[in-house]
C-alpha cells in the first residue's frame, strides 16, 4: 500500500512511549532501539501476548502476516496501545517464489521496499558473522589443525541470503597448498544460520557473547566438541552483531508501531521474531501481536517449546488463520502453484470440498489446544468466499474447540476488517490460559522427537536413519540431551511429505539427521527431504523487479 502517508518514526516511537534517547535513526521512517530501553521498562506491567499461527499453508500463503498487522491495528484503537512483532523478510524468497514479508493491501508494514530488501542490514550482519567463523575454521585446518578437528564431523557450513541450489554441496580448497584444505561442504540460506536463531533467542549482549562462544562447529578426532570460542573468533563475531542485536522499529499502514527483528524460517529453524523485540513491546503496549511462521505444527510448536522456554513469556491467546481456498485445497481435489493462475474451480462455491479439507484446520486447532492456549480462528476473506462456506467453517471450528471463529477482511479494510476479530481476541485473553510446553526437557532426545511427531503431526511412528541415531548418541554423551528439539520438515504438510494434504494418518516420519545448535540452545532434526538452501523457480519473482530513474524499486509485469 505505497500510497499510505508515512509518519515520522519519531512520532511512532512517541506514541508508544519511547523517548528519543533510545532511538538510532535510519532515515525518517526506520530506527533501531537501544537495549538500554529494557532497564527502563523492566518493572512495568506487561501487555497481553497474542501469537498468530495458521493451518498448513498452500504455496499461495494464507495471510498470517496481513492478519497479524491488521489485528495489531484494530487493537490499537481507543485508549489502548498495541504493537506488532514480526520477522525480517529474507532476500532469497523475495526474489524467488514467496515474495515479500510485509503483509499487503490495507494491512502492510512500511516502508515496504526497504524492509523487503535490506532494512538496517541485520541479515547481512548475521551472514558476515557466520562466514567469518567458517573462514577461521578453514584457516585453522590450513595452519596445522591444532584442535585436531575431525574433518568428517564438521557441522559449520557457509551461508548466503540468496536461493542458490548450486551451492547446496560444494568442494572448497581445490588444488590444496595455498588454496587451503580441500574438503566437501555447502551453503545454507542465512535465515537458517544458527546465529540467526541465537539473535532471535538472546536476551542481552552478554548472553549473545556467551552463546556465540558455545557454537559447536565440529567434533575433534577424540570426540571433544570444537567451538567458535576454541577458534577465538567469537569476539569478532559479536562485534559484527553489535548493531544487529537491536530491534528495528517501523510502522503499519495506519501508523501502528511494528517491531521487526530477526528472520529464522519456521520449516528449518524455530521461525519466530526476537525475544528482545517482544520484551520491549510487552513493556510498552497493552497488546502485542506476534507471528510464528507457517502452520501451528511448525512455528507455534517451536514458539511454545523453544521461544517461550528461553523468554519465560506465556501467551494469552492464539489466532489461527485459515482461508476458504486453502481448506478446499486440503480436500485433495485442487492444486495451486505459486506464480501460476489460480484454478477457477477454487473460486466457485464448494461446501463439500471445504468440509473435506476442514480436517487440517481441525488438527491445527487441536495443536493450539495441546499447549493450553485459548484459540480464535480467523478466516482470511477473499472476494470469492460465500456465506455458506464461511458458516460451515465457523460451525465446525467451534465444534473442534475454538473459542470463536470470525471473518478477517484486513487486506481490503485494514483495522476495520479486524474489529470483530479484535473483540474475540480480547475475550480470549480474558480466559484463563493454561499454557504449557509439549514435553519436559529431561525427556530422552528420541522420545522428544517421537512426542512431537505423534502428538503434533499425527505420525504413527518415527524412523531414525543411521546418521541420526549415531549423532543422537554423541549428543547424549556430550551432555546435550536436555535441550529442546527444533524439527526441520516441510511446511506444506502436517507430515514430512509435501504431497500429503489434509490430515495424514498412519505415516512414519523419517529423521535423516540430528544436528547441534548449542549456541541457540536446541538440537535440530532433519526430517524427510527438507533442505536448508531453497532453490529458484522457473520464473523467479526477481524477473519482475527493476528500479526507476530515481533508484526506487518498481514491479514490471
Amino acid at each position: 500500500m505505497k500510497k499510505a502517508k508515512l509518519k515520522s518514526i519519531l512520532s511512532i516511537a512517541e506514541d508508544l512511549g519511547i523517548h528519543r534517547q533510545y532511538l538510532e535513526l535510519y532515515g525518517d521512517h526506520k530506527a533501531k532501539i537501544s537495549l538500554d530501553l529494557l532497564s527502563k521498562i523492566r518493572n512495568k506491567r506487561r501487555g497481553r501476548y497474542i501469537v498468530v499461527t495458521g493451518i498448513t499453508p498452500t504455496p499461495l500463503g494464507e495471510g498470517k502476516t496481513v492478519t497479524t498487522i491488521g489485528l495489531a491495528m484494530a487493537l490499537n484503537k481507543g485508549a489502548k496501545r498495541a504493537a506488532a512483532c514480526i520477522r525480517e523478510p529474507s532476500i532469497g524468497p523475495f526474489f524467488g517464489v514467496k515474495g515479500g514479508g510485509v503483509g499487503g493491501g490495507a494491512s502492510e508494514v512500511l516502508p515496504a521496499d526497504d524492509i523487503n530488501l535490506h532494512l538496517t542490514g541485520d541479515i547481512h550482519a548475521v551472514g558476515a558473522s557466520h562466514n567469518l567463523c567458517a573462514a577461521y575454521l578453514d584457516n585453522h585446518l590450513f595452519r596445522g589443525n591444532r584442535l585436531n578437528v575431525n574433518t568428517d564431523k564438521i557441522f559449520w557450513k557457509r551461508v548466503i541470503d540468496v536461493n542458490d541450489r548450486a551451492l547446496r554441496s560444494v568442494r572448497i580448497g581445490l588444488g590444496g597448498g595455498e588454496n587451503g584444505f580441500e574438503r566437501d561442504t555447502g551453503f545454507d540460506i542465512t535465515a537458517a544460520s544458527e546465529i540467526m536463531a541465537i539473535m532471535a533467542l538472546t536476551d542481552s549482549i552478554p548472553d549473545l557473547r556467551k552463546r556465540l562462544s558455545r557454537i559447536v562447529v565440529a567434533l575433534a578426532n577424540d570426540g571433544r566438541i570444537v567451538t567458535a570460542g576454541d577458534l577465538k573468533v567469537d569476539g569478532a563475531m559479536a562485534a559484527l552483531l553489535a548493531d544487529a542485536i537491536k530491534p528495528n522499529l517501523v510502522q503499519t499502514s495506519e501508523g501502528t508501531a511494528c517491531f521487526i527483528h530477526t528472520g529464522p524460517f519456521a520449516n528449518i529453524t524455530h521461525g519466530n521474531s526476537s525475544i528482545l523485540a517482544d520484551y520491549m513491546a510487552l513493556g510498552l503496549a497493552d497488546f502485542v501481536v506476534t507471528e510464528s511462521g507457517f502452520g501451528a505444527d511448525c512455528g507455534l510448536e517451536k514458539f511454545a517449546d523453544i521461544k517461550c522456554r528461553h523468554s519465560g513469556l506465556r501467551p494469552d491467546a492464539a489466532v489461527l488463520v485459515c482461508s476458504i481456498r486453502a481448506l478446499k485445497m486440503h480436500s485433495g481435489a485442487f492444486k495451486a502453484i505459486a506464480g501460476k493462475p489460480l484454478d477457477k474451480e477454487l473460486t466457485r462455491e464448494d461446501v463439500d470440498a471445504v468440509e473435506q479439507g476442514f480436517v487440517n484446520l481441525e488438527k491445527q486447532i487441536e495443536n493450539v489446544r495441546l499447549f493450553g492456549i485459548p484459540c480464535v480462528v480467523a478466516i482470511n476473506k477473499f472476494s470469492t468466499d460465500t456465506a455458506r462456506e464461511i458458516e460451515t467453517v465457523r460451525i465446525k471450528a467451534l465444534e473442534a474447540g475454538a473459542m470463536d471463529c470470525v471473518v478477517s477482511d484486513v487486506y481490503k479494510c485494514g483495522s476495520r476488517g479486524a474489529a470483530k476479530l479484535a473483540e474475540s481476541v480480547k475475550d480470549a485473553c480474558g480466559a484463563k490460559s493454561k499454557f504449557k510446553p509439549l514435553y519436559p526437557l529431561d525427556m530422552d532426545i528420541k522420545e522428544k522427537i517421537e512426542t512431537i511427531a505423534r502428538k503434533v503431526y499425527g505420525a504413527k511412528d518415527v524412523h531414525f536413519e543411521p546418521m541420526a541415531a549415531e549423532n543422537i548418541a554423541i549428543y547424549k554423551k556430550l551432555g546435550f540431551g536436555k535441550l529442546p528439539i527444533c524439527m526441520a520438515k516441510t511446511h506444506l504438510s502436517l507430515s514430512h511429505d509435501p504431497n500429503l494434504k489434509g490430515r495424514p494418518e498412519g505415516f512414519t516420519l523419517p529423521v535423516r539427521d540430528v544436528k547441534p545448535s548449542i549456541g541457540a540452545g536446541f538440537l535440530y532434526a532433519l526430517c524427510g527431504k527438507t533442505l536448508t538452501m531453497p532453490a529458484l523457480p522457473s520464473h523467479p519473482a526477481g524477473e519482475n523487479i527493476d528500479i526507476d530513474s530515481k533508484g526506487r524499486m518498481k514491479y514490471v509485469y
